[in-house]
């Protein structure tokens, strides 16, 4: 009888051992599947450093041009009947991608300035016309979040077309910056080193890609869209500046 009870004893402990390997066994792949499962995890993680895959409207309208290259010419720049000894029209005769990698400016157009380079001179005082519109917005209301849908007004204009002063020197920015805060209408920018110029991010709560991936502001002047920053483009007296809002990269728009 002892004989038995001792053979159970035995038989009972070997029992015991054999199952504590077996769980610990069972703790060691379940350890082993929670970091696999974590290192998968963390490959299918976006790099940080990766650029999205979305088309930057400053590479629609705010492309900058080297103005360096255009200084020899500045004896045989044509008139455009106000004297500006920052700026010089283009040739056409480079058709060369700059720096910045953007086409020549066209014939007969201003050349961009560099903004640091040019002094404001306030007694010399002009005029130009300003208008904000997000007109192109009107036919495309479902593409607009919700709660942007009401910033929207009734006919598009923003700020409607008027004679606004300016001193000689400043640019587009400059203009659209102190009409906008004496409207008291909202208007975001930031600095682009890249471009050397200011980018206008947001007008009134509408921003760039609130409408799509193609969508933001231009700015036009003259019925050009230049290519190159807003901050870079010197006005003169008579200027007609029209900022709008495009949904498509400028086509929508006449922005070819």
């Amino acid at each position: 009888m002892k004989k038995i009870m001792k053979m159970i004893l035995i038989g009972m402990v070997f029992l015991f051992v054999l199952g504590g390997c077996q769980t610990q066994k069972l703790d060691g792949g379940v350890q082993k599947k929670t970091e696999d499962v974590k290192e998968q995890s963390t490959k299918q993680e976006p790099d940080a450093n990766q650029e999205e895959d979305y088309f930057d409207v400053s590479d629609a309208r705010q492309d900058e041009v080297d103005y360096s290259k255009y200084q020899d010419k500045k004896d045989g720049s044509k008139s455009t009947g106000e004297e500006n000894p920052y700026v010089t029209y283009s040739d056409g005769a480079d058709t060369k991608e700059d720096q910045y990698q953007t086409e020549s400016v066209p014939e007969g157009k201003p050349n961009p300035v560099e903004p640091d380079e040019v002094e404001i001179n306030k007694e010399k005082e002009y005029t130009c016309y300003l208008t904000i519109s997000c007109s192109v917005l009107l036919d495309h209301m479902d593409a607009l979040p919700q709660e942007k849908q009401m910033l929207v007004p009734d006919d598009g204009v923003i700020y409607a077309k008027k004679k606004v002063k300016f001193y000689e020197g400043e640019s587009v920015f400059d203009v659209l910056k102190r009409e906008t805060q004496k409207k008291r209408i909202h208007m975001e920018s930031s600095f682009t080193p890249k471009y050397n110029s200011a980018y206008v991010e947001g007008i009134n709560n509408l921003y760039e890609f609130d409408a799509g991936r193609y969508s933001g502001w231009l700015y036009k002047v003259n019925g050009w869209y230049p290519n190159y920053g807003c901050s870079r483009y010197l006005l003169k007296d008579g200027d007609v500046v029209e900022w709008q809002y495009t949904c498509d990269g400028g086509r929508d728009v006449g922005r070819n």
